[in-house]
């Protein structure tokens, strides 16, 4: 290595030896190394540490969900045994014996199903109609349901003229005629109304009873409307409790306007009485349509 000693150019020589020069060069890759490694051992640690606290907060977070929903829990049982007790009241006022369907669960689950079956039936209407049924204090919220899916209203208001069973014949005089319905008389063209939900199997002319309709409520449960003037639904139709279903007329064997109601078990005629409760208005007022 030279160096200048003063401005006239003099050089000074100093020798190196070249090991110096390895020596220096390993210390610098090693210094290199060692700084490397520690900034890599730093940023694992702060990695290390920012996971950890990310943990921490998770935990004290699902600690402090842990608390709410263990309130919630034991919110949700008391209401749930207000309820049930709530139920169990209700059911007793109304004389409702429990549901074979709720009695294969525990009591308390079992109680909160007749509770929200309660409910289910006085919002759709059902409760009204099965507290006007006969024996209602021995039905139960299943029997409602029952009760409300059969064609309980009035397809027509109007006077019976014609009873089910055994009259004489309008025509021939005949005795011992046997009548499959009622018939129900107001004036013509008045519309008809479906008396509970359904599809219709039938809608057209029909030997003796002129234009017809017949509709399936299942259950294996029909009913027959005859002597109509015309028609407002078609076969296949699907249709509500309340539809206009036809109107009012004399077609077929008929000696006036009036209305042919048949109500069909199995396809047995039945008397129609035992289902004749309500009228539309009547639904209607009750809050159940």
């Amino acid at each position: 290595m030279l160096v200048a000693r003063n401005s006239e150019g003099e050089l000074l020589k100093i020798p190196i030896p070249l090991h110096y020069l390895y020596v220096f060069i390993a210390g610098a890759l090693i210094g290199m190394l060692t700084i490397t490694g520690m900034a890599g051992s730093y940023t694992r640690m702060l990695l290390k540490t920012q996971r950890f606290n990310e943990l921490r907060n998770e935990k004290e977070a699902l600690k402090s969900r842990y608390t709410q929903l263990e309130q919630i829990a034991q919110e949700n049982q008391l209401q749930a045994q207000s309820l049930s007790s709530l139920a169990g009241e209700v059911s007793t006022l109304y004389g409702l014996k429990p549901d074979p369907v709720f009695q294969k669960d525990a009591p308390d689950f079992a109680s909160m199903q007749q509770f929200y079956a309660l409910k289910t039936t006085a919002m759709n209407g059902s409760a009204y109609i099965g507290m006007a049924m006969e024996d209602s204090r021995n039905a139960s919220t299943s029997d409602w349901l029952r009760a409300a899916a059969a064609p309980t209203l009035w397809p027509v208001e109007g006077l019976v003229t014609g009873h089910f069973g055994e009259r004489n014949d309008p025509f021939s005089g005949r005795e011992g005629a046997f009548h499959r319905g009622v018939d129900i008389s107001t004036a013509y063209g008045t519309p008809v109304i479906a008396p509970a939900n359904g599809v219709v199997r039938y809608a057209d002319l029909m030997n003796g009873y002129g234009r017809s309709v017949l509709i399936d409520h299942g259950n294996s449960i029909t009913t027959l409307y005859g002597h109509l003037s015309g028609f407002a639904v078609t076969t296949g139709q699907t249709i509500r409790r309340g539809d206009t279903i036809g109107y009012i007329g004399s077609s077929g064997r008929s000696t006036g306007p009036h209305l042919h109601y048949e109500v069909r078990i199995g396809n047995t005629p039945v008397n129609p009485n035992k289902y004749l409760r309500f009228t539309l208005s009547q639904q209607i007022a009750s809050g159940a349509m």
